[in-house]
């Protein structure tokens, strides 16, 4: 999974009704994706029979996409699409997110099709919770935060990274963590998509919120009005793990480390 976002023109939203609009039009800008709008088409006016209409409609253009972002409940989402998927190396990604945008929910073909990749993309435009639980990324134990100057090459971040790793796999690293002033900062995205890894943002007011910070600096209270970054973000996405590293700066780069509770792991 990697920071990068799909505009091959084969990624979609289905809406299934014009309160999610807004919602759906910043997922088609910040995906370069199709939004589809079924209601504009149809004519019935009985809600069971346009009910079936868009499950048909949907059935009928799933396959012309290779990514999909269902703004609905999970219940509507799991009706509209069964029967349809086949195999996890060749079904479309398939991404939920509800209107409120709280979770983006990689539903089918996570791993292999890319939807775990997509949840994160879509919880970084709406702020979401990406939820993930595929075996290969939901066992993976840790969690790096990074906070950065901005400009800093993606081999300072990794020089970094591999420096507060001190001898753990970075193949352990489920995702990276940062806020949301770097989100598009070129190097975390980069060392990312070096990686595949998927980056998991943090807004201000969340990390205020849960100021988790070992060592205040002076520096990010004076620029970001925060005693840190790099460790309330690496606890804020490890809510069942802790501090296994304390920040560590080195080159204009913080990092922290959380890992999950080896007994929650052992029990999975």
């Amino acid at each position: 999974m990697s920071g990068t976002t799909n505009n091959d023109g084969r990624t979609r939203i289905w809406l299934v009704r014009d309160s999610a609009l807004p919602l759906g039009e910043r997922l088609r800008d910040g995906l370069g994706a199709i939004l589809v709008q079924p209601w504009l088409d149809e004519q019935e006016s009985d809600g069971t029979a346009a009910a079936t209409s868009q499950r048909e409609r949907f059935r009928a253009a799933f396959a012309d996409a290779n990514r999909w972002v269902l703004v609905m409940a999970t219940g509507i989402a799991t009706r509209m699409l069964d029967g349809l998927p086949h195999s996890k190396l060749s079904d479309p990604a398939v991404v939920v997110v509800d209107e409120a945008a709280r979770f983006a929910v990689s539903l089918l073909s996570g791993h292999e099709g890319g939807a775990n990749a997509l949840a994160y993309e879509v919880a970084r435009l709406t702020g979401a919770v990406p939820v993930v639980t595929t075996a290969t990324e939901a066992l993976k134990p840790l969690v790096v935060g990074i906070g950065c100057r901005r400009g800093v090459s993606v081999d300072q971040i990794e020089v970094a990274v591999k420096h507060a790793l001190a001898g753990r796999r970075m193949d352990d690293i489920r995702e990276i963590a940062t806020i949301d002033l770097k989100a598009d900062e070129p190097g975390i995205l980069a060392f990312c998509e070096r990686h595949a890894l998927p980056l998991r943002v943090f807004s201000h007011a969340q990390i205020a919120a849960r100021p988790w910070t070992s060592e205040p600096s002076s520096w990010v209270r004076e620029n970001i009005g925060l005693d840190g970054v790099c460790e309330p973000c690496a606890l804020l996405a490890a809510p069942r793990g802790s501090l296994a590293v304390r920040k560590t700066a080195l080159n204009g780069v913080a990092v922290a480390i959380a890992e999950d509770s080896p007994d929650w792991t052992e029990h999975v």
